[in-house]
C-alpha cells in the first residue's frame, strides 16, 4: 500500500507557473479553473533593495483527515486506501457541492460540464502514476521545487527529504487538523490564506439519508443485470429445451 505526497522548498520556487500550465494541459482543465496555484506574499518596498517576496507552491493537499470526504453524503468523494489519494467517484456524485465548502484549502471546483467536483489527483486519473511517471507539475519545475513520492517507501524522493530536512505543513484555521500531504521545506509563506472548514447546514442527517440511497440504486442496478443472468440461466424453458437437444433419438 502506498501513501503518496508532495515535499515542496518554496524557496526554490521562481512563480514561473509552468506547473500550472502542465496540470491544465494534461489534465483538460477547463477554461478559468485551475487544479494547483502558486500563492505569494505581499512585499514591503519600504526594505529598500532587501524587499522580498515569496513564492508558494500548493494544491490539493490529500489530506489523511479529509473534510471534504466527511462532508460528502454520498461516498462519492474517498479517500483511497490504496495509495492516499482523495479521489472523486463520479458515479456516486449528486452534484450537491458540500465537499467544495468544506475544503478549507478551496482546493476544488464544479466543472462546468461534468457538474461534478474536480481536483488535483496527482495526475492518478489521467495514467501518469500507472505509468511510472510523475505528476506533470512536478514533471514541469524547471527548479525542482516539487518532489514527489511514496512515503511508505523510505527511499522515495519525498521520504528522503523529509529526513534530512525540517518541513511544516500549512493547516487549516479553526482547530480542525486535515493532517495534509503536502510538506513545505523549512518554512513558507504565506499562511494566512488558508480558511475554516465549514460543514453545511445539516450534512450529517443528509449523509445519513442520501449514502444508503446512492449506495443501494448503485447496488440495485448491478443486481438487476445478475437478475436476468439468472433467469437466462436457470428459466424452465431453457432447462427444457436443452433436456429436449441431448434426448436420445433426436436429430
Amino acid at each position: 500500500m502506498k501513501k503518496y505526497a508532495m515535499v515542496i522548498d518554496s524557496s526554490m520556487c521562481i512563480d514561473c507557473k509552468a506547473c500550472m500550465a502542465s496540470c491544465k494541459v494534461q489534465n483538460n482543465v477547463p477554461r478559468g479553473y485551475w487544479r494547483n496555484w502558486i500563492k505569494h506574499t505581499i512585499p514591503d518596498f519600504s526594505q529598500g533593495s532587501q524587499t522580498r517576496t515569496h513564492f508558494q507552491p500548493g494544491g490539493c493537499m490529500q489530506c489523511d483527515n479529509p473534510t471534504c470526504v466527511q462532508a460528502c453524503p454520498s461516498g462519492a468523494t474517498y479517500k483511497d486506501t490504496q495509495n492516499g489519494i482523495v479521489r472523486v467517484n463520479e458515479a456516486l456524485c449528486i452534484g450537491c457541492g458540500n465537499c467544495i465548502t468544506a475544503c478549507p484549502y478551496d482546493a476544488r471546483f464544479r466543472h462546468p460540464d461534468r457538474r461534478v467536483p474536480d481536483k488535483c489527483d496527482f495526475c492518478f486519473s489521467s495514467g501518469r502514476l500507472e505509468r511510472g511517471l510523475l505528476p506533470a507539475c512536478v514533471d514541469t519545475c524547471p527548479t525542482k521545487a516539487r518532489v514527489f513520492g511514496d512515503l511508505n517507501d523510505p527511499d522515495s524522493d519525498a521520504s528522503r527529504l523529509l529526513r534530512e530536512k525540517p518541513s511544516v505543513r500549512v493547516l487549516a484555521r479553526g482547530g480542525i487538523d486535515t493532517k495534509p500531504n503536502m510538506y513545505y521545506v523549512a518554512a513558507t509563506a504565506p499562511t494566512d490564506w488558508v480558511g475554516e472548514v465549514e460543514f453545511p447546514g445539516a450534512f450529517t442527517t443528509m449523509a445519513t439519508l442520501v449514502n444508503p440511497v446512492v449506495k443501494v440504486a448503485v447496488g440495485l442496478s448491478a443486481l438487476g443485470v445478475a437478475v436476468m443472468w439468472a433467469k437466462q440461466i436457470f428459466s424452465p424453458d431453457r432447462e427444457e429445451s436443452e433436456h429436449e437437444s441431448s434426448a436420445p433419438g433426436k436429430d
